[in-house]
């Protein structure tokens, strides 16, 4: 069992105009959250292969790489290329979720698998056993600021009941809506990972990674 919370802000709501101060303000944190959205399997644009660069390149923190794509097949060793070390996609768009777990192994990368809120967790079963991290969407995905799905929290009890009785322990991973309330609830039902934008990129970065990490523990101590 994981013992401490993760924080990976979500560039997403960074200022990319001061793209790299940004992500130096954030240094305190575990990982950066990275979206890449098609336009396509969710209805918005973000950014790509030439920005991930950039942040591999100025950033110390390791990079978690979300797939919000509709071919994350053909995309995953263009994305490993540019230097993600956490990559995560969509089993709703996956044709070959076992091939992609394997092939980011091989790449010296760690594999994740991402569900919508209307994803069932029966999707995951025979890949619990090759996964590194699963992401639980508390938000429907493609657009930052959203509120959080109280359903979230019945969904990660579930899968905290799965990972008990195949033996491993995946990171679990939440992103929409969290903050220091939402942190607690996600936690205290198995999460170990938390992906926040709105609730980081305002005034003191530090102090929010800080107070969402105590947030997070708090409810990691009490473990429904």
């Amino acid at each position: 069992m994981h013992k401490e919370v993760l924080i990976a802000p979500s560039i997403l709501s960074a200022d990319f105009m001061h793209l790299g101060a940004e992500l130096d303000r954030i240094a305190t944190a575990d990982y950066i959250h990275f979206d890449v959205m098609d336009g396509n399997f969710v209805p918005n644009l973000s950014f790509g292969i030439p920005i991930l660069k950039q942040v591999k390149a100025h950033a110390s923190l390791p990079v978690d790489v979300h797939l919000m794509i509709k071919n994350p097949d053909k995309m995953i060793d263009t994305y490993l290329d540019a230097g993600a070390d956490l990559l995560c996609f969509h089993i709703e768009a996956a044709k070959h979720a076992h091939r992609m777990i394997s092939r980011i192994h091989e790449r010296g990368a760690l594999a994740g698998v991402a569900l919508n809120p209307g994803t069932s967790l029966a999707l995951l079963d025979s890949l619990l056993c090759d996964v590194d991290m699963i992401l639980i969407m508390s938000v429907n995905p493609g657009y930052g600021g959203q509120s959080y799905i109280p359903t979230t929290a019945q969904k990660l009890k579930k899968l905290h009941a799965l990972c008990q009785e195949a033996g491993v322990s995946p990171l679990i991973e939440v992103d929409g809506g969290i903050n220091a309330q939402t942190a607690q609830e996600v936690c205290s039902y198995g999460a170990n990972m938390l992906v926040a934008g709105s609730a980081v990129f305002r005034g003191d970065y530090a102090q929010n990674i800080s107070d969402l990490r105590v947030a997070g523990k708090s409810g990691l101590d009490l473990q429904i």
